[in-house]
């Protein structure tokens, strides 16, 4: 019984019903949002127009489509299909291995007839020919009249190397999922954070009680005024607040320590300072009265207060200026950094609050998914290594010789005609 279910598992037809099924549930989890609120479900799909006829918010948040890659049904279809890949590593794959590097001799001629080149000599050299296959790079193995030859068995090892690649991608998916963490922080230039924004974890993750601070953060633009790259100078900060590790970060180029990874997403604009007369600091608060997708930013300094007399700010970037238009939408012109604007009375414009917006994330399973790639690449490059065997038999006067090969089946047929041909040289 235990033989039979794993002859089941190992069965390449269940491997791939399984892959289908978590095909199937990846697309889901592609289609649907996940890790959303259940107010994002509730207005994307209401119970009156359900996704596919059937997919409602209630159906979505009861089968865990909201979060389908940590679910445990979706777990436990990673985990059959390994369980798959390694019964069918062990009860086929190695095994056809080892009959790969038995010595297959031919005991009687009617085999040439089954192979896909072979050829009868009657006028022969039995040391040239053997002379000329071995020039070919084949082992050569010898039992009294008979002869096997193989060569290119290390491509055999593909197939095993692919198994393996995939369970270790499966491996450290499944653990990613278990132990890792995604949050999401929007700190204030200068000022210190810890992890606490949690945007998805795994059951057994461990939060790491990290505090970090923000010394700097500014934006790069090209000619044509559009960002070309922004930074945030980052500090890590130990129990009683000292400097440990400090790293400027970028998109792509994200702050690594200790498996937690730092990575550059977002910016947004806090306030306007400005500073009078008598040295005072005043601060104006900015909001972005349209989508997060768009950069703009504006704040309204009245004459008097409650008063719609007055000035709007409008920003877009960092490069040092604010756009003043008046309350009924009129552009009065630019105002540059350290200006002075006589509004009621003389202020300067001193700085532009800014924030990063700031990707903390750790996934443990992360070097054996690399892992996982590279030997799926190493496989890919054996799998071009062609696996080729030659058999002889002299029988009497003539000389049975044929062959075979798993793949380039026309440089086979021409090696093989140089086998023939060298014998009458």
């Amino acid at each position: 019984m235990k033989q039979t279910l794993f002859r089941l598992f190992a069965n390449l037809k269940f491997s791939i019903f399984i892959l289908l099924l978590i095909s199937l549930c990846s697309v889901i989890g592609t289609i649907i949002e996940q890790d959303q609120s259940i107010e994002t479900y509730k207005l994307n799909y209401p119970l009156t127009n359900p996704l596919f006829g059937v997919l409602s918010w209630d159906r979505i948040l009861y089968f865990g489509f909201d979060h389908v890659y940590k679910t445990w049904w979706f777990l436990f279809l990673i985990f059959l299909f390994g369980c798959s890949l390694v019964l069918c590593s062990f009860l086929q794959q190695l095994p056809s291995l080892k009959i790969a590097r038995r010595c297959q001799f031919f005991r009687t001629t009617n085999s040439f007839s089954k192979l896909q080149n072979s050829a009868i000599l009657k006028d022969f050299s039995f040391s040239r020919i053997v002379s000329t296959i071995q020039v070919q790079g084949y082992s050569i193995f010898q039992q009294k009249n008979m002869l096997y030859c193989y060569k290119g068995l290390i491509g055999r090892i593909g197939p095993i190397i692919v198994h393996f690649s995939m369970i270790l991608i499966l491996s450290g998916t499944i653990i990613g999922s278990l132990f890792g963490f995604k949050a999401q922080e929007i700190v204030p230039k200068t000022e210190n954070f810890h992890i606490q924004n949690i945007l998805s974890n795994g059951r057994f993750s461990i939060i790491p009680k990290r505090s970090a601070r923000v010394n700097d953060f500014w934006i790069t633009y090209t000619k044509n005024k559009t960002i070309s790259q922004f930074y945030s100078d980052i500090s890590l900060l130990d129990l009683h607040g000292n400097e440990t590790k400090r790293k400027t970060i970028s998109v792509n180029y994200p702050f690594i320590d200790q498996g937690i990874y730092y990575y550059q997403t977002d910016w947004s604009l806090i306030a306007l300072r400005f500073k009078n007369i008598q040295n005072q600091i005043i601060e104006y608060p900015l909001i972005n009265p349209f989508s997060t997708q768009e950069k703009i930013w504006l704040t309204w300094m009245s004459n008097k207060q409650f008063s719609q007399d007055g000035i709007l700010l409008l920003l877009d970037n960092l490069e040092g200026y604010c756009s003043i238009y008046n309350n009924v939408g009129q552009f009065l012109g630019n105002l540059e950094m350290n200006e002075t604007l006589k509004f009621n009375q003389p202020i300067t414009f001193s700085e532009i609050l800014s924030s990063t917006g700031l990707q903390v994330k750790t996934d443990p399973g992360i070097p054996l998914i690399y892992s996982g790639f590279f030997f799926l690449m190493v496989s890919t490059l054996l799998s071009y290594i062609t696996y080729s065997q030659v058999w002889i038999v002299q029988k009497n006067t003539q000389l049975f010789i044929g062959g075979t090969t798993n793949r380039a089946l026309f440089d086979f047929e021409l090696e093989f005609l140089k086998f023939i041909k060298k014998n009458y040289q």
